[in-house]
């Protein structure tokens, strides 16, 4: 009897009544979290039918506030084949739902201090569309490569572990 590791599990912990529908890995790669946090997100029916096909792409979203608002720009969620003519735009923004603390708290740190809200997960939480947002920080090249120098050298420890067993 062998353990089996799951690929694909970002550094989150993954709850079994979440299903993920798109994960923003890039993100990782090109900046610094310094924090998370969960919210909502308005969709119109056509849209959360496309999710559920997994019909989506969060590679050049992120979030801006607008008068008050956190809003979702950028994120590309394709239309929904058989909505016909009640079918949605694709790029179009989108509200992210959050208390006023939290967009205080959250979203203008984002503001005040230059840093990036980009969204890294989008998934399904007891039914309802859920995204988790990041508070990031654009990282430079020398971090990127030190960054790669460290998990290749974990990667060599392990196979070197597995090599001995």
């Amino acid at each position: 009897m062998s353990k089996s590791k799951k690929k694909g599990k970002s550094k989150e912990t993954v709850s079994p009544n979440e299903r993920v529908i798109a994960e923003n890995r890039k993100a990782r790669h090109d900046y610094h979290i310094l924090e998370t946090l969960e919210c909502g997100i308005v969709l119109v029916g056509s849209e959360v039918k496309s999710l559920r096909n997994g019909a989506v792409s969060l590679a050049e979203s992120y979030g801006k506030v607008k008068s008050g608002e956190v809003w979702l720009v950028g994120c590309d969620i394709q239309e929904y084949v058989e909505a016909n003519r009640f079918n949605h735009k694709p790029k179009r923004d989108r509200k992210l739902l959050m208390h006023q603390r939290e967009i205080k708290r959250f979203a203008m740190r984002a503001y005040e201090k230059g840093l990036t809200l980009v969204p890294l997960r989008l998934y399904f939480r007891r039914g309802l569309a859920k995204v988790l947002l990041g508070l990031c920080k654009g990282k430079q090249d020398f971090d990127k490569r030190e960054a790669k120098k460290k998990a290749e050298a974990a990667r060599g420890l392990r196979l070197s572990l597995m090599k001995r067993r």
